[in-house]
């Protein structure tokens, strides 16, 4: 319940005056429409059921007694015309107040997606390695949308209250002794109705679990489809997913039975009800026929709004863990910050090596509450302009130490300085301006060549474009097909070859125009041929700017000015490439290993 208030008063800041434009709205149909049933009194005094001056209503004799003063003849048509007059006004606002009220909610919605991508591009790298993707598209799509449709329910939730509030005053005007008897009724079913709402709340939770467990499904088993079918498991993936759907129907077959029980009981209870208050109605109170008339009129209306009411509150509890997920990961957010930015992008001058940048005695864990370090004792230089290789085992923390140069993670102990001055607070991100970042598993839109290169320049020309290609030995592939620069690629790059994939992703690297080059094992995947090419490109980059590359295949990293070795933390090995082939060490038994496994 706390957090549906959270967002309610957050709903109140973002709407403002269209807020209460919505709510006035909703109280003015309201009154209308009490108006338009107390009409039905002179409209049955022409039919003779009573007269018009000799109704027992306060207030209503006064307010008709312009019509006694009409001929008989005009009495009807006037009424009819009010009548009519009030329907049109309450039917004009109704479409207005619905327009509004859908406007308020989809604003909400689009600035609550805003906020929750804000607040994760402004999240740090330990953030994103502690989440899961599945977890975020369930996020967006999932349970953003609950809490919209939460805040929707909400609103017409007031807009119901507003209505049942008006009708009741209006009842209570009319006959104090039955409208207490009906509120007294209606109150001893809300309190029984509780069970219905705590049921609502936990069937909520189990609707997110079995939502996330669905994305994360989605998600793993789409992008090991090529293992699925190559290893035909197929049948056991099926019956997984199948036994998933069965829990998510079963789950929304719950909630409905829930939703249909309690109407179930709102309406049997009110026939109970109607039957006790029309008896107790003539044979107590002895109420006047025109009273009894209009209050059954009224309450044969507000019955179906009590109803309305309890649905509505039973499908905001449901959407109650859409809002706490949304909270939690704000919170996660705010805790993983790294900055304040403008229209979700980080604007900063990127910061240049003009001599150096250097580990000092760096360690680090990825969770304080292990032991194991990823980095231990990290001392290292990289001059400005210059290659150096990283190598070593899988896990021996090449990706980690990369991951401290560039500023994603922080170190625990020890700091990382670029021409002796520490990289802290923005000089980070001013480093991370200067750098342009190739993985192993190139990083495409489904678009085309072009959209995909100026991503990094939205502003770049063919002319540098063709340069950028050119420099990753893409240009003449690229020149080949059919649309050339205007082919779509498709997901993730997939109509291109793996080779042809990555010489796209180095070229859009170049035309960031970058201080600092690293590629995280860019070339592990490659054929020999596309290896050789790609090699050929840093070769003629090499001098220009500053080059670190995780390195796979050692052949890759002849012309490097140093190497680095790593294993299990630690730097073992450091010097040049010729220097450490002709040492014993760790960097020549991989060289010699994989000078065998090619021979």
């Amino acid at each position: 319940m706390k957090s549906i208030w959270i967002y309610v008063k957050r709903l109140h800041h973002f709407a403002g005056a269209k807020l209460y434009l919505n709510m006035i709205s909703m109280t003015l149909i309201s009154l209308f429409e009490g108006i338009g049933i107390l009409l039905l009194v002179p409209l049955l005094s022409v039919s003779g059921l009573f007269a018009v001056g000799q109704v027992n209503i306060p207030l209503l004799d006064q307010a008709t007694a312009p019509l006694r003063s009409l001929p008989d003849h005009l009495i009807l048509p006037v009424i009819l015309g009010l009548y009519m007059l009030l329907i049109i006004v309450q039917s004009y606002l109704q479409k207005q107040q619905t327009v509004l009220n859908i406007e308020i909610q989809q604003s909400f919605a689009r600035h609550l997606r805003l906020q929750v991508y804000r607040d994760l591009l402004q999240s740090n790298w330990s953030f994103f390695l502690r989440k899961r993707k599945s977890d975020f598209n369930h996020i967006f799509t999932s349970e953003l949308t609950r809490a919209s449709q939460g805040t929707h329910l909400f609103l017409r939730l007031v807009t119901s209250l507003i209505f049942t509030a008006i009708q009741v005053a209006l009842a209570f005007w009319l006959s104090f002794q039955l409208t207490l008897f009906v509120l007294v009724s209606g109150l001893l079913l809300a309190l029984y109705a509780r069970r219905f709402i705590r049921h609502a709340k936990s069937l909520g939770t189990r609707t997110t679990e079995l939502s996330q467990s669905y994305m994360s499904a989605l998600n793993d088993h789409f992008n090991g489809i090529k293992d699925i079918k190559s290893n035909l498991l197929e049948r056991q993936h099926m019956g997984w997913f199948r036994a998933l759907c069965d829990r998510m129907e079963h789950n929304m077959v719950q909630f409905a039975k829930l939703q249909t029980s309690s109407q179930f009981f709102y309406k049997s209870a009110s026939a109970v009800l109607i039957a006790l208050f029309i008896y107790f109605s003539f044979e107590v109170l002895k109420v006047p026929v025109e009273q009894l008339l209009l209050i059954i009129v009224i309450f044969s209306r507000l019955w179906p709004r009590f109803s309305s009411i309890q649905s509505s509150w039973e499908q905001i509890m449901q959407s109650t863990p859409g809002f706490d997920s949304l909270l939690e990961l704000e919170a996660e957010c705010a805790a993983a910050r790294e900055q304040v930015i403008r229209e979700g992008l980080a604007l900063q001058k990127p910061l240049r090596i003009q001599h150096s940048m250097e580990c000092r005695q760096v360690h680090y864990r990825y969770n304080e509450a292990y032991e194991t370090y990823a980095l231990r004792d990290i001392n290292l230089r990289i001059p400005a302009n210059s290659m150096t290789a990283v190598v070593g085992k899988s896990g021996a923390g090449k990706s980690t130490l990369i991951d401290l140069l560039i500023g994603l993670i922080r170190p625990e102990q020890g700091e990382i300085t670029v021409d002796g001055v520490p990289l802290t607070g923005d000089r980070v991100f001013a480093l991370r301006a200067s750098v342009s970042y190739v993985s192993q598993e190139p990083f495409l839109f489904n678009s085309s060549i072009r959209d995909n290169l100026q991503l990094v320049d939205p502003d770049a020309t063919d002319a540098k474009i063709w340069e950028a290609l050119e420099f990753a030995s893409a240009a003449s592939f690229v020149r080949d097909l059919p649309q050339g620069l205007e082919t779509v690629i498709g997901d993730r790059g997939v109509r291109l070859s793996g080779g042809e994939r990555q010489r796209i992703v180095l070229a859009r690297a170049i035309l960031r125009k970058p201080s600092i080059l690293v590629l995280d094992e860019a070339t592990s995947a490659l054929d020999t041929e596309n290896e050789a090419k790609i090699k050929e490109s840093l070769d003629r980059l090499k001098g220009s700017l500053t080059i670190i590359v995780i390195a796979h295949r050692l052949s890759t990293i002849r012309n490097a000015d140093q190497v680095i070795v790593l294993e299990e933390g630690r730097i073992i090995q450091q010097g040049g490439f010729q220097q450490l082939s002709g040492e014993s060490g760790t960097f020549g038994k991989l060289l010699r290993f994989q000078s065998e496994m090619n021979g």
